[in-house]
């Protein structure tokens, strides 16, 4: 029999609204005990700006007809949009003998890991938790821990308008540029790249039996 701690679900959710998606982790994560198996969620959000609670109102430079929400993850500020992998993780890192950095780590090395296999050269920075491409920022990353579990996760700009992240300080950073996979000659799509990204990251989360859900 696989030992919980080897068992995954890995939901394909599709265009979701950001804070439908942010309520349904919370409760999620609210709701799973120790017999819960842990879950991914692959999802791509329309136009939103998300301030984490470290989020400060200056990084804002100007209003726009993007909504702006207050999450609960941790960070600054960022924008999502169609054309981002969004990758949310809901692991009970207690029973994956994991904390928030090996965690952290494991997401920074899965996405340096699969830009190289395209040959695009990425770091990550102890200092400004993400991943970047010659100086620019191509994912960022923000999670929360409760209860010994974890929600939230990375956002992987792909093939998308980066235009609205210049009113913004990206992430508290004035002057942060971005980049995206398209613009580092990464001609795939959020959904060819999704389950090469898993898998990359699952080298080290060591789940051995996973069930992929597609959602409508």
């Amino acid at each position: 029999m696989t030992k919980l701690k080897e068992q995954l679900t890995l939901r394909y959710l599709g265009l979701q609204p950001y804070t439908e998606t942010w309520q349904a982790m919370s409760d999620f994560t609210n709701l799973r005990d120790e017999n819960t198996a842990d879950e991914i969620w692959i999802v791509e959000h329309p136009a939103v700006f998300t301030q984490g609670t470290a989020g400060k109102a200056e990084h804002l430079l100007q209003q726009t007809d993007i909504p702006v929400v207050k999450s609960d993850r941790g960070g600054q500020i960022t924008y999502h949009g169609p054309g981002q992998l969004i990758v949310y993780l809901l692991i009970n890192i207690r029973r994956k003998d994991f904390n928030v950095r090996s965690l952290v780590t494991i997401i920074e090395q899965g996405i340096i890991e699969l830009l190289n296999d395209y040959n695009v050269q990425a770091i990550a920075k102890a200092d400004a938790p993400g991943v970047y491409v010659k100086g620019k920022k191509i994912a960022s990353l923000g999670l929360k821990i409760r209860r010994g579990c974890s929600f939230h996760g990375l956002a992987l700009n792909v093939e998308m308008d980066l235009s609205p992240f210049l009113q913004i300080n990206p992430c508290g950073y004035a002057g942060l540029e971005m980049t995206q996979c398209k613009n580092e000659g990464i001609n795939l799509t959020v959904n060819e790249l999704a389950p090469r990204l898993i898998d990359k990251m699952n080298q080290k989360l060591q789940y051995s039996q996973i069930e992929s859900v597609f959602h409508e």
